[in-house]
């Protein structure tokens, strides 16, 4: 059987977003791997910690200790302060696809983040929802981390180290 374009677009997602953070760049790209990482948390704010390699091939994954965890993706494409990619099933133990971009940009007083989630496989309408509040969640704290970080006095330390 030959899929019909309705078909495919139940197998198929896009969830694109741009944000503005009044954050210098390095900073904002800073808190993105904070909140993708060990400060991740749930839409309701249950934390959810994770670990980010971040470097080309590196992992994203939950650790639970003793060897347990959760495979998330694979740093497909990382340029600091301007560009993380990932690819992988993120949360999904189902066939699913995800390829994940974070492009940043200066903009006028701050940063532009433009935000791109595609993805390919079995994925229910309710599914879609969670996945798109899941991202504003998670794109609305690293805005807010970014901004209360670049209020913090900026430490002059004398040493090279």
């Amino acid at each position: 059987m030959i899929p019909t374009e309705q078909s495919l677009e139940n197998f198929t997602l896009t969830i694109a977003r741009e944000i503005h953070v009044e954050a210098p760049l390095d900073g904002t790209f800073a808190a993105l791997l904070e909140q993708i990482g060990p400060e991740n948390e749930k839409p309701d704010g249950v934390p959810m910690p994770m670990k980010i390699e971040p470097w080309p091939g590196g992992r994203w994954y939950r650790d639970l200790g003793d060897g347990n965890g959760h495979f998330w993706g694979h740093v497909q494409a990382i340029k600091r302060p301007t560009l993380l990619e990932i690819c992988g099933p993120l949360f999904a133990s189902y066939p699913f696809l995800s390829n994940v971009q974070y492009r940043l940009s200066e903009a006028s007083g701050g940063t532009l983040i433009a935000f791109r989630h595609t993805a390919l496989g079995f994925l229910s309408d309710e599914q879609k929802a969670r996945m798109n509040e899941g991202w504003a969640a998670m794109s609305e704290r690293v805005r807010k981390q970014a901004e209360a970080g670049s209020k913090k006095p900026i430490s002059r330390s004398t040493s090279s180290k």
